[in-house]
């Protein structure tokens, strides 16, 4: 991949299976559990068993190691195995390591997963309550004395200065909460299955941080996911159509920190996902009108708006009238405001299922899907799309 040019990986690989635990609030099993059974459910799904691994990929905060699940899958030799890092925007580049894997040969089938008990264990939004020292802690050490310790408040802080600068109000934030929540309603796998909310409700919420409300964040989620990879060519003789990776980017910016790069030139964008949507488009020979779903990592509504704003689906500022129109179906899941917070792994299985037509929210004639990683991080974005 570059940032300056269009690569050669389109085309060469697909996902060609998905699977996951149930989304609870309690899994009652271990991490390495909840891993095990994704990874397992996927290969299924794909009509593969544990003999045709070969490869591995996970996150940097994953607690269940490669080797560790492989053996506990019942997973032979391994000739490539990797871990991604910065959290959440690890979620897409784990789909593009595996497919990179596969295109250069160092490995035929590779799965991906993410697992953990993120409510019944550790709960990422409870912030940051002790840290060993690292160069990339540093940044933390001029926002956590003055009561930036959580994620909600070092997003709110961009959040305050977007809508300034738009001259908006918190209300806007509501269009992609009431639209997750209504996708998720229908979504029997959703931890808010049958529960929609309205903009009312979203303005009733509580405050967090202001600018944000307890629906403008995600929830907290007990699970595992995992997605399956191999090349195009073996793809099509698996038991499901292919979702071919038609392009798959990271990115990082300019003075990019985790969650508080606030000495950026601007605080109203996201210059990672800027980098990200560069690359996807000019890879792919694709633009935001032939995408035909979006699934968005939404750790937090305001970010969503200005994903969309950088990848270029709307002016900056008009986001939220254009989540409010329907222009684009958006997070068909529910997302992890509605469905599921599994650091955007459970998104991407969204994605293969529009591919398939099999999602609970199909969008007829869904051919091409755009999906991102976590925002505010270093991140990665994906397009996948049939096999024509």
């Amino acid at each position: 991949m570059s940032v300056r040019r269009a690569d050669s990986l389109g085309g060469r690989a697909a996902v060609v299976g998905i699977g996951a635990t149930e989304f609870s609030k309690d899994s009652g099993r271990s991490e390495l559990k909840l891993a095990v059974e994704a990874v397992r459910a996927a290969l299924d799904d794909a009509g593969l068993t544990p003999a045709d691994v070969d490869g591995l990929v996970t996150f940097t905060m994953d607690t269940s190691p490669e080797i560790t699940v492989a053996q506990a899958a019942g997973i032979g030799e391994l000739s490539f195995f990797s871990r991604i890092h910065y959290g959440g925007g690890a979620a897409c580049a784990t789909v593009q390591q595996a497919a990179m894997a596969v295109a250069s040969g160092v490995a035929d089938v590779v799965v991906c997963y993410r697992a953990f008990n993120e409510r019944s264990g550790r709960r990422f939004g409870s912030g940051v309550q002790q840290r060993e020292p690292t160069a990339e802690g540093t940044a933390l050490g001029w926002n956590l004395p003055f009561g930036l310790l959580t994620p909600a408040s070092w997003v709110a802080m961009a959040a305050q200065r977007y809508l300034h600068t738009y001259g908006l109000t918190p209300d806007v934030f509501g269009h992609v909460a009431v639209t997750d929540r209504r996708h998720a309603a229908r979504n029997p796998a959703a931890y808010f299955y049958g529960k929609p909310v309205t903009l009312a409700d979203h303005a009733a919420s509580r405050w967090i941080v202001e600018p944000l409300r307890l629906l403008d964040c995600c929830q907290e989620t007990d699970g595992g996911q995992a997605i399956v990879v191999t090349s195009a060519e073996r793809a099509r003789d698996l038991r499901r159509p292919p979702a071919v990776i038609v392009a798959a980017a990271q990115g990082a910016g300019r003075a990019q920190e985790q969650m508080t790069s606030f000495y950026r030139d601007d605080l109203t964008g996201l210059p990672e996902t800027g980098v990200v949507a560069r690359q996807l488009w000019r890879s792919s020979g694709l633009t935001p009108s032939d995408i035909d779903v979006g699934i968005l990592y939404d750790h937090f509504t305001p970010f969503v708006l200005m994903q969309l704003e950088e990848f270029g689906f709307c002016a900056p500022g008009e986001a939220a009238g254009f989540v409010a129109a329907d222009a684009l179906p958006l997070n068909t899941h529910g997302g992890q405001l509605g469905e599921a917070y599994l650091h955007g792994m459970n998104g991407i299985a969204e994605a293969v299922r529009q591919i398939r037509g099999t999602s609970v929210n199909q969008v007829s004639g869904a051919a091409r899907t755009l999906v991102t990683a976590g925002t505010g991080v270093p991140t990665s974005g994906l397009i996948l799309g049939t096999d024509d």
